[in-house]
């Protein structure tokens, strides 16, 4: 591992937060996925939690083993020359000691960038208390500096997700959550939920720092986004989902119709192989 190549990638991935343009960071979710989202022209790539894990035989939050999710991550980023940021969802640690191991795991896997959420995955449906995860940020804030790899610290927030508390004090409680862990060092604050425009408009001029939206199907386009001041959009597990539903299609026409059109605009195995031999 190159540290003085990994802190390089590490300050231009920061630097894509800042505009002007917004930062259009697909979810790659193994390493063919990686290498064609990178091929297209993407300029840094970010991985999904719950596309890894059921890629690997689990379902999403935190039951896949750290070192699964960790194997998967470091096969993206050995497989791709630009800025990887790597989903660890609540950063697989119940205290701010084992967050700061995990970032120095990721940061040696050839990650730039963490994904670290406030929910607990522990059954109870709960998030982490503000003054718990400000202390679980700058863990993973120190612990980074220590390696020499500012890792770029993507803070979210699931107070959305999650419907905690009543419709009408969410806005203000994710408000509060994301300044609290932006003061505590995050780089960029991510608002988890299927957001409409209007909470999208309001939640921007609110928040101290770069904000991450998840794009869905009802999301506002891009050019929109942008316009709102949103800093940066992700997919999640999106392009991992999109290919399940051609693995049912071809499952069904082939059990049925015994025909083979849902695959006939399929890449080409020269395509595929040249992608990974490049």
């Amino acid at each position: 591992m190159d540290i003085v190549k990994q802190q390089r990638k590490a300050q231009t991935f920061r630097e894509m937060h800042l505009g002007p343009s917004i930062l259009v960071l697909p979810n790659a979710y193994d390493a063919l996925s990686a290498r064609a989202f990178e091929a297209a022209g993407f300029k840094a790539i970010a991985t999904p939690s719950a596309g890894i894990a059921f890629s690997l035989g689990y379902p999403d939050g935190e039951v896949i083993p750290r070192d699964e999710m960790l194997g998967a991550v470091r096969r993206i980023a050995n497989c791709v020359d630009v800025p990887v940021s790597a989903d660890m969802e609540s950063g697989y640690a119940r205290d701010a000691a084992g967050v700061a191991d995990t970032v120095r795991a990721v940061i040696a896997a050839g990650a730039v960038g963490i994904n670290l959420e406030d929910s607990k995955h522990d059954g109870s449906g709960n998030l982490y208390e503000i003054d718990e995860m400000i202390e679980r940020i700058k863990a993973a804030k120190e612990a980074a500096r220590s390696t020499g790899v500012d890792l770029v610290i993507n803070a979210r927030t699931d107070v959305f997700l999650r419907a905690i508390g009543e419709p009408e004090t969410r806005l203000e409680h994710a408000v509060r959550r994301a300044n609290a862990y932006r003061d505590a060092g995050a780089d960029c604050l991510y608002v988890m939920g299927f957001l409409d425009r209007a909470t999208i408009a309001a939640l921007i001029p609110q928040i101290r720092g770069p904000v991450n939206i998840l794009a869905t199907p009802t999301t506002p386009p891009i050019r929109e986004l942008q316009a709102l001041g949103v800093a940066r959009v992700t997919i999640g597990p999106a392009a991992a989902l999109a290919a399940l539903s051609l693995f049912q299609r071809i499952a069904k026409e082939l059990l049925t119709s015994g025909t083979y059109t849902s695959f006939a605009e399929a890449a080409s195995y020269e395509e595929a192989n040249a992608l990974m031999r490049r």
